[in-house]
Formats: structure tokens, sequence, C-alpha cells
């Protein structure tokens, strides 16, 4: 095999994510197709965090993965976890309940790290306790700000997007005490 062969064989982990995500809305389309149109369309992500259940729009959300080893970054607030290596890219870990100003949830073996989808160009993910998959919003009822399927469950709405853009979510720095 020549070398010009081998190096055609192997991705760069920009073209392995892209193959990824590009796999990934196949996917959802192919869902979408085989329910024959009827109801609203697949997509959400169920996640649970701090004990509530969100629903994420699965355009805004990347990948799923389990909970890596995260590396500590020094002056920063208590909901900034740290960083983490998903797939050779550093990405930002948030507890989303801490930020909330609820408890953080103690590590489990169930937890996961949801991304942020690239579009947002956020290197970020937020730590989820447990991740639901897929769930269909179209056909939950509407009760004010949030969402009950059949089951009895409620559901939070959460978009990533609208995250991003809140100041304070972008000042994971803590502030210098000034007094003397």
């Amino acid at each position: 095999m020549s070398d010009a062969a081998g190096e055609g064989a192997r991705l760069d982990p920009a073209a392995r994510r892209t193959r990824l995500r590009e796999y990934q809305e196949q996917l959802l389309e192919r869902m979408q197709a085989a329910k024959g149109g009827g109801g609203a369309p697949i997509q959400q992500l169920g996640m649970q965090v701090g004990g509530t259940r969100y629903l994420l729009d699965l355009l805004e959300a990347g990948e799923i993965v389990p909970s890596v080893p995260l590396a500590r970054v020094p002056l920063t607030l208590p909901w900034y976890l740290g960083l983490a290596n998903v797939r050779g890219t550093l990405v930002g870990v948030i507890d989303l309940a801490r930020y909330l100003g609820q408890e953080g949830a103690p590590p489990s073996p169930s937890a996961r790290l949801v991304t942020f989808a690239p579009t947002l160009g956020f290197n970020c993910a937020l730590l989820a306790e447990r991740v639901f998959g897929l769930r269909q919003a179209g056909s939950m009822r509407r009760e004010g700000e949030v969402l009950r399927d059949a089951d009895d469950n409620l559901w939070t709405p959460l978009s990533l997007a609208a995250l991003v853009r809140e100041e304070r979510f972008l000042q994971v720095a803590q502030q210098a005490d000034t007094r003397s």
C-alpha cells in the first residue's frame, strides 16, 4: 500500500466529526420519514440536569459522550467544571444545575457530556446526569413554560443558542477580590 493510499484512509479529526454529524443528520431524517409524516418531527433530545428534565433542539446539540476526566481551570466559577478532550477537541464543561443556582449532581456512571453543535461556534458541553434520548415534544401538553408527557413527566425546553448569548454564561472567571 502506498503512502498516499494510507493517508487517504485516515481522516483528520475535523473530517471525522463532520462525517459523524452528517450521519446523525441522515439518521434523524430517516427516523422522521419512517414516522410517515404524522405529528411533529422528532427534534428534541431529553436529558436530566439537577433533577430537572430538559428538551434540547437536536440542531443545537452536538455529540453525546460518556463523561471523561476533566482538567480543572483555576480561578473559574464553580459551575465551570473544566476542560474535557472530546475526540481531540478541548471542550469547556458546564454544570448547568450549579449555573442555575441548584446543587450539582454527584458523579455517576450514567453521566454524559452533551456538546453544543458546531454551528453555535462554542466549544462547550453540558454535564447531564442522564440522557433519555429522542423525545417528541409535539405529543406533549404545554403547561406554561414546561411540557408534560404521557407518563406525567415534566420537561423544560432549553435553548443552547440562547444560553451562549447570556453574558453571565460567557463569563467563567471568578471576579478578583479588590479589597486590600
